[in-house]
């Protein structure tokens, strides 16, 4: 996420014309979606597997497990309103080229990114140093 709002947008917009701008962009979720839902899966198996086998579970984990535990549902919650919602209106704005249309929708998608992308920050953070805090 990081590296889409820091690097790929704003070379984007120096490079290319709205129209494949947008292309690029849908292009770009195509193919990264996918690796989100694994990276999803992969990350509640190992996270509770760590819960249950390291801590012996919820209860006896940490208040910076249950904050990491809280803000990565949050995250997930983002992920799955762009996936369903502006990534689709995206997609079907893009094929029928209506580039304004699409535009307003990669706009929202940047937007949630961004706040997933401080969310993902934070969660480093507590993760990193949580233990020594509380």
């Amino acid at each position: 996420m990081f590296f889409a709002w820091m690097f790929t947008r704003p070379a984007a917009v120096e490079a290319l014309e709205p129209p494949q701008r947008l292309k690029l962009w849908n292009g770009i979720f195509r193919r990264f979606f996918p690796w989100v839902w694994a990276t999803i899966i992969a990350i509640l198996v190992s996270g509770y597997g760590y819960i249950f086998l390291i801590f012996g579970g919820m209860g006896s984990a940490g208040l910076y497990v249950h904050a990491m535990n809280g803000l990565g549902f949050v995250m997930i919650a983002l992920f799955l309103h762009v996936f369903f919602a502006p990534y689709r209106r995206l997609a079907r704005a893009v094929a029928a080229e209506d580039w304004q249309e699409g535009g307003r929708h990669l706009a929202q998608i940047r937007m949630i990114v961004g706040w997933n992308t401080l969310l993902g920050i934070l969660v480093i953070a507590i993760g990193a140093g949580g233990r020594y805090l509380v």
